[in-house]
């Protein structure tokens, strides 16, 4: 299942498996484990590969041990919880490249991905805690503290190497948006790096490039929005490199006074969106780091923004799943989201 309760993986492995198994292609190998509840799989072909599965599997723990320690928002010790505590830290190159990713997807969606309006998503509980529903006067006021349009584009380390939060004014940041992507990006570069062809690199979102172990494209169930839930559709990489990612409405959010209120918060008005778009499927040939933003850009700004950034860019495809006027579930599909037969 592509779609993600919280659009980001608190990473603190509980749970590591090995297993390996000759397929009708190749000698592939797969790295399993859970991290609060969430289940991850990271699935390659060892052919050409030197470096022993057991090192690739310490690798890759490292990899997501040393993200949770700097991004996660959850782990009050990482260096992201550190620096919204308003705590002097020293940054390492995973929190830098993070600031400047979320950085570039904020100016790139002219605002509707913003992973400095942390407050906003906080004041609606969809953020690191849990809020009160907040007044119109109180979202006014996180307006005008809060967002990337107030801080630089590069970080401005102190000689020794340290940042601290007030020279910035004391900013809050939220990487929920691209963080599970990011770190698909990260295991994947690491399998490149070791000489892996194949594989599908699935930590709440996904990477995926070359065949699986039967010779075929990898395949990715699209879930389903509404009440009767269940798989419909697979879409099929077809070989490519490529991330794919979810992101929907239809399961976070919160009734009020008989009215739903979607965990999707639009940073520019500080509300949640209103509109006809129920997921957004974005498969892009870049990172999954974008599928993952682009997706969540999608969710902002609603169905006819949405299909017009997908055409309108060749390196992503899309599949939309909506509401029309009678309620009733429609889909659009980009000509190049390739579903299996």
């Amino acid at each position: 299942m592509l779609y993600n309760l919280r659009k980001f993986l608190s990473i603190l492995l509980a749970v590591a498996a090995l297993c390996s198994c000759s397929g009708g292609r190749g000698h592939y190998a797969q790295v399993t484990g859970t991290a609060q509840s969430v289940s991850y799989a990271v699935k390659f072909n060892m052919d050409g590969v030197n470096v022993p599965l057991e090192n690739i599997r310490d690798s890759i723990d490292a990899i997501l041990t040393k993200i949770d320690t700097s991004l996660s928002g959850y782990n009050k010790k990482s260096l992201l919880a550190r620096f919204n505590a308003g705590e002097v830290i020293r940054p390492n190159d995973i929190f830098i490249d993070m600031y400047r990713l979320g950085y570039r997807v904020w100016e790139r969606s002219g605002g509707a991905v913003d992973c400095a309006a942390a407050p906003l998503y906080d004041a609606w509980g969809f953020g690191f805690r849990n809020s009160s529903f907040p007044t119109d006067a109180e979202i006014q006021a996180l307006l005008e503290k809060c967002g990337q349009k107030n801080l630089p584009p590069e970080l401005s380390l102190a000689p020794d190497g340290t940042l601290d939060p007030s020279s910035m004014g004391n900013p809050k940041l939220n990487y929920n948006a691209v963080a599970q992507g990011y770190t698909s990006d990260v295991i994947a570069r690491y399998l490149y790096g070791i000489g892996v062809k194949d594989m599908l690199v699935d930590i709440g979102e996904i990477w995926c490039c070359g065949l699986n172990p039967s010779g075929e494209p990898w395949a990715v169930a699209v879930d389903r929005p509404g009440e009767d839930e269940g798989y419909r559709d697979v879409w099929s990489s077809e070989g490519n490199a490529c991330g794919i990612t979810t992101s929907g409405n239809y399961r976070k959010f919160f009734i009020k006074d008989g009215k739903k209120y979607s965990h999707t918060i639009n940073p520019l008005t500080g509300y949640p969106v209103e509109h006809s778009l129920l997921s957004a499927t974005v498969v892009s040939k870049v990172s999954a780091a974008e599928s993952d933003a682009i997706a969540t850009w999608c969710m902002v700004v609603g169905l006819e923004a949405s299909e017009k950034l997908i055409l309108d860019d060749p390196q992503l495809e899309g599949y939309l799943t909506f509401a029309d006027d009678s309620g009733n579930l429609r889909e659009w599909i980009s000509p190049g989201f390739k579903l299996r037969n």
